[in-house]
């Protein structure tokens, strides 16, 4: 089954707003830049066949295509929008299914893509994956790609269970452990462990620093 990743990135001057009091704004950049770095990388190891980046942050943009990533421009009409944008180029790319994938996930593992990948969710469907406090979403494998309208947020791994059993659109709650961990707060930098074997970029920003 044709399966194209969308990761939607916020041009990095304006990323990582919430670590404001304790990183400086340079390493905020920095730090977005890197995580984006190395989750592109786990998304060339894994079995996506495609990968659409949204972003109207030209660095952002620059290596993305660098990594052979399909680049779309954003108004950065927020994080959803972002989302639907790119949705609807994957659905050009001919895709039977969406993996919406965030940029600040540093730990993604590949091996847990393929693995997430195999699951059979049905002709329609929506897997959907928690953050590690078990309300957010940090990913949505979506079947067909516009099955499910992209509701991130506050509580938005119960409203995506809602919003596809009001539709009903089979879907489950699925923990992969290396999405789990996305980074907003000093609190996620601190929780993060040792990176070297999954995250060379943003491990090696931080021992820097």
């Amino acid at each position: 089954m044709r399966t194209v990743a969308v990761l939607p990135v916020k041009s990095f001057p304006k990323a990582k707003q919430r670590l404001t009091a304790g990183v400086e704004p340079s390493l905020r950049r920095e730090l977005a830049a890197a995580m984006f770095a190395d989750v592109l990388a786990a998304l060339a190891a894994s079995a996506v066949d495609d990968v659409v980046v949204v972003t109207a942050g030209a660095p952002a943009a620059a290596h993305a295509a660098a990594h052979g990533a399909r680049v779309v421009s954003d108004a950065e009409q927020g994080h959803n929008a972002a989302a639907q944008i790119g949705v609807e180029a994957a659905l050009a790319l001919g895709a039977e299914r969406a993996l919406l994938v965030p940029g600040d996930c540093p730990m993604l593992d590949p091996g847990e893509i393929d693995q997430l990948l195999a699951r059979q969710g049905g002709e329609r469907s929506v897997l959907i994956v928690p953050d590690r406090h078990g309300t957010g979403t940090n990913a949505l494998l979506i079947t067909p790609p516009d099955a499910l309208t992209p509701a991130f947020g506050p509580g938005s791994c119960r409203r995506h269970a809602a919003l596809a059993a009001a539709q009903g659109i089979a879907h489950a709650v699925i923990e992969v452990p290396s999405l789990a961990l996305d980074i907003d707060t000093p609190e996620d930098l601190d929780a993060l462990g040792d990176l070297a074997d999954r995250a060379p970029r943003t491990h090696g920003l931080l021992t820097r620093c």
